[in-house]
């Protein structure tokens, strides 16, 4: 019977957000493996309320402690390798990993392989407003892999943030904020963009590919397909 590594993951930001992870990770190793198959995986998951409240914060040391534990715990339990469950978190990812003997999969890489093998260069960013304005994500996604990201204008940004905070991390889905969220996608592709990141792992509820011109490309979905890629290719010894 074929084996899997053990997947950890780094969740509960939000929980709404993780139980996707979960479910495209095991829904993937099913259509792989077959019949009963299942992933084998372990979850941190937090009680989101603290991470965000620093996060507005901007205790952003205190976080990456917290994140750091977290990684560890996961190490300890066995995972050979992990996921941070959300973008923004990935502010302090290069610390995370140095803290641990696992490897992270970073959720940039495997959207921003998607994108290019597309031939896109030039492409749209939604996010919570770390995200969208801190240089962590965005300057991975040019340094690394030479793309050309466009954000939303400031006044598109805070709905784009307020939306995430409001409501889809506490489990709301309005036809109000997906009309919202295509307008701010169509003016994302008057300026140019040819594909458009879902940057936040929540935001996948919200908007279908049916709701954009271009391209959408779901972080949650992609980070939890390239984890079982991972754990199908390299399972233990």
């Amino acid at each position: 019977m074929p084996q899997q590594g053990v997947i950890g993951l780094i969740g509960g930001m939000s929980w709404e957000s993780s139980a996707e992870y979960y479910r495209i990770i095991n829904q993937a190793v099913r259509e792989r493996l077959g019949g009963l198959r299942s992933a084998r995986c372990l979850m941190w998951s937090f009680d989101f309320g603290e991470i965000e409240a620093l996060q507005h914060a901007g205790r952003w040391d205190d976080a990456a402690a917290l994140m750091i534990d977290a990684a560890q715990r996961l190490e300890r339990g066995g995972a050979d390798f992990f996921l941070i469950c959300t973008n923004t978190m990935h502010r302090m990812a290069d610390e995370v990993a140095a803290a641990v003997g696992i490897p992270l999969l970073h959720i940039a890489d495997p959207t921003a392989e998607r994108i290019k093998a597309r031939g896109i260069t030039r492409v749209g960013l939604l996010g919570t407003a770390f995200t969208m304005e801190q240089a962590f994500y965005k300057g991975r996604l040019t340094e690394r892999f030479g793309l050309d990201v466009l954000v939303p204008d400031v006044e598109d940004r805070a709905v784009v943030h307020r939306i995430i905070y409001e409501e889809l991390v506490q489990g709301r889905v309005e036809p109000a904020s997906r009309a919202a969220y295509k307008a701010v996608i169509a003016r994302l592709i008057g300026r140019g963009a040819e594909a458009v990141i879902l940057g936040c792992t929540e935001i996948m509820l919200l908007v279908k590919p049916e709701d954009s011109a271009v391209p959408l490309f779901d972080t949650t979905g992609i980070h939890a397909e390239a984890a079982v890629e991972r754990a199908l290719a390299s399972p233990p010894a």
